[in-house]
C-alpha cells in the first residue's frame, strides 16, 4: 500500500484494509516526522495479537489541522523503542510490555504502570533510589485518608525538596477492555459508564460515537446532539466546581471550599433532573439521548443554573483575590510548555502550560461544530494556571448549557437498532473534563469488537504530575495533586 497514513476526522471510521501496515523503520520514521514537523500528538498506541505476532496501531492527532492519522506495523516480542526520540510514547510502551510482553529495546525506564507483568501485583516493582546522608524516602498510599481510590506515591527527598516522584497505580484494574471484546452487547455501555464514574457521560458519548460510526446510516438528530453537549458540559461544570473547592480546602481557605462543595451538588442534581442519576448514567445512548427533555424541565433548569452560576462566581472571586491563596498557587508545581508537549499532556494541564489543545476546538464533534468556542488557556503552567483554566471553562460551560436549554433544536427520531459493519476500525475523541478521551474499536467479519482500546486523559497526565513535583517542597504535593485531579480507575481500566 502506497499510503503512509489513514486519514480520518473525529469521529471517524474506515475499512481495516485501508489501514496502512508498514515496515517498522518506515512506521517509526513517518510517525516521528509527523510529530516533529506537523505537531502530531500520540492519542493511542496499542497492540492487537496476530497469532505469534502483534500488530501495533498508532493514532496521531494533528490539532492544528483537525485531522487524525492512523498507521500500523507488525512486530514480534521486541522492537526498537520510540521513547528516546519521542517521550510521548514512554507510558504507552511500558503498557505494551506490561500487557503483552513486547519489549521496546532501549526504553529508558521499563517498569510497570499498573502491575508487575509476572506477578500481576500492583506496586511490586523496583523504584528509583537516591543515596546520601540527608536523603530520605517518603511513601504515600496506596491507602489514603477519606473516601479516595488507591494509588501509591514514592518521593525521593533531600530535606523538604522533592528530587523524584514515582507513581504506582493498578489497584483499580478491572480488565474492562478485555470484557468489551465480542460486543457490543447490553453490558458494553454500562461497563464504559462505570470505567471512570466522574466521567460517565464522556465515556458513554465516546462509545456511542464509535457505535454510530460503525453503523451505516445511523444519524443522531440535532436535538439529541445538543442535549449531549448539555450532559457533557454539566459533567465538566460539576467536576471543575468540585476541584476549585478542593484546591481551596488544601490551602485552608474555607469560604470557597464550603461554597463549592455545596454548588457541586447543585450541578450534579441538575444532571439527576435530566435522568434520575447524578452522574448521568443512561443519559447518552447509541443513536441519541436516553431521556426526553421537555420545555417544563428546561424552564426548571434555567433559573437554577443562573442562580448557581452567580454563587459560583462569588466563591471563585473570593478564591482568586485572596493573597494567601495566590501565595500558595503561584509558581507552585510548574510544568513548562516544552515539557508538556514532550510528554504529551492533554486537557486542563496542557492548556495551563500554554498548549492550544482541546478536542472541542481542534477536533469538534457533534453539536460542538455549531458552537462558537473560545479556548481557555494560560501560560504559567502552575497550580494557579490550572485553577484559572478550570474557571475559564466553567464560565463558557455555564453559558453554553443555558443557551442550549433556551433554544433546543426540534425533536428528531432516535434509531433503536444497530448493526455494526465488519472488518472496520473507528476512532472517537471526546474532551472529557480532564482532557482528551480516546476510544478505538476494531470489528471482526461479523461486526463484533475484536479489539477495543480506551485512553483516558489521566493516562497522558499522571507523569505530568510527577514532573510538576520535581524541585518542589513535599508539602506542596496535595495542592499540586488536586490541581491535576487525575483518575485512578480511568487509568487502570
Amino acid at each position: 500500500m502506497s499510503e503512509t497514513f489513514l486519514r480520518l476526522t473525529n469521529p471517524g471510521s474506515a475499512a481495516l484494509a485501508d489501514l496502512p501496515v508498514l515496515s517498522f523503520s518506515e512506521f517509526s520514521s513517518q510517525a516521528l516526522r509527523v510529530i516533529r514537523e506537523r505537531g502530531g500528538r500520540v492519542s493511542a498506541f496499542f497492540a492487537v495479537p496476530q497469532g505469534a505476532q502483534f500488530r501495533l496501531i498508532l493514532v496521531l492527532a494533528l490539532d492544528q489541522e483537525g485531522k487524525l492519522l492512523l498507521s500500523a506495523t507488525d512486530t514480534g516480542s521486541e522492537y526498537p523503542s520510540l521513547t528516546p526520540d519521542c517521550p510521548q510514547f514512554h507510558w504507552f510502551e511500558r503498557e505494551l510490555f506490561e500487557q503483552h510482553g513486547i519489549r521496546p529495546q532501549g526504553h529508558p525506564w521499563l517498569k510497570p504502570i499498573r502491575f508487575n507483568q509476572s506477578q500481576n501485583i500492583p506496586g511490586v516493582t523496583d523504584y528509583f533510589t537516591m543515596s546520601g546522608d540527608a536523603v530520605h524516602e517518603v511513601a504515600v498510599g496506596p491507602v489514603h485518608a477519606g473516601v479516595i481510590e488507591p494509588g501509591h506515591f514514592r518521593f525521593q527527598c533531600l530535606g523538604e525538596d522533592v528530587f523524584s516522584l514515582e507513581i504506582s497505580l493498578g489497584y483499580q484494574h478491572r480488565g474492562i477492555e478485555k470484557r468489551l471484546i465480542g460486543g457490543p452487547d447490553k453490558k458494553s455501555i454500562h461497563l464504559l459508564e462505570t470505567a471512570a464514574g466522574d466521567s460517565s457521560c464522556s465515556y458513554a458519548g465516546a462509545y456511542c460515537q464509535i457505535i454510530e460510526q460503525l453503523s451505516p446510516g445511523c444519524r443522531v438528530s440535532d436535538r439529541n446532539q445538543a442535549l449531549r453537549v448539555v450532559a457533557w458540559e454539566l459533567e465538566r461544570i460539576a467536576n471543575h466546581t468540585g476541584d476549585l473547592g478542593a484546591l481551596a480546602g488544601d490551602v485552608a481557605f474555607r469560604p470557597t471550599m464550603a461554597y463549592c462543595g455545596r454548588l457541586r451538588g447543585d450541578f450534579l442534581n441538575m444532571t439527576a433532573a435530566l435522568c434520575g442519576n447524578r452522574f448521568g448514567r443512561g443519559l447518552i445512548v447509541p443513536g441519541g439521548f436516553g431521556y426526553e427533555v421537555d420545555q417544563t424541565l428546561c424552564n426548571k433548569l434555567l433559573p437554577w443554573i443562573e442562580k448557581t452560576a452567580y454563587e459560583l462566581n462569588n466563591a471563585a472571586d473570593l478564591l482568586f483575590n485572596a493573597p494567601t491563596v495566590l501565595d500558595r498557587f503561584e509558581n507552585t508545581g510548574t510544568v513548562s510548555a516544552e515539557t508538556a508537549r514532550e510528554i504529551g499532556l492533554v486537557g486542563v494541564a496542557a492548556r495551563a502550560s500554554g498548549l492550544q489543545q482541546d478536542v472541542r476546538f481542534c477536533h469538534p464533534y457533534g453539536f460542538y461544530n455549531q458552537l462558537p468556542f473560545p479556548l481557555a488557556s494560560n501560560n504559567s503552567g502552575d497550580v494557579l494556571g490550572r485553577a484559572q483554566v478550570k474557571m475559564g471553562e466553567l464560565i463558557f460551560s455555564m453559558i453554553t448549557v443555558a443557551h442550549l436549554l433556551e433554544d433546543l433544536p426540534l425533536r428528531g427520531k432516535t434509531p433503536t437498532k444497530y448493526r455494526l459493519s465488519g472488518n472496520r476500525i473507528a476512532v472517537s475523541l471526546v474532551e472529557a473534563w480532564r482532557g482528551e478521551l480516546c476510544h478505538v474499536a476494531l470489528t471482526d467479519a461479523s461486526g463484533k469488537f475484536s479489539s477495543y482500546k480506551v485512553v483516558d486523559p489521566s493516562f497522558h497526565n499522571w507523569f505530568g504530575l510527577a514532573m510538576a513535583l520535581r524541585g518542589e517542597q513535599i508539602s506542596h504535593f496535595p495542592v499540586c495533586n488536586k490541581s491535576f485531579n487525575l483518575s485512578y480507575c480511568g487509568h487502570d481500566l
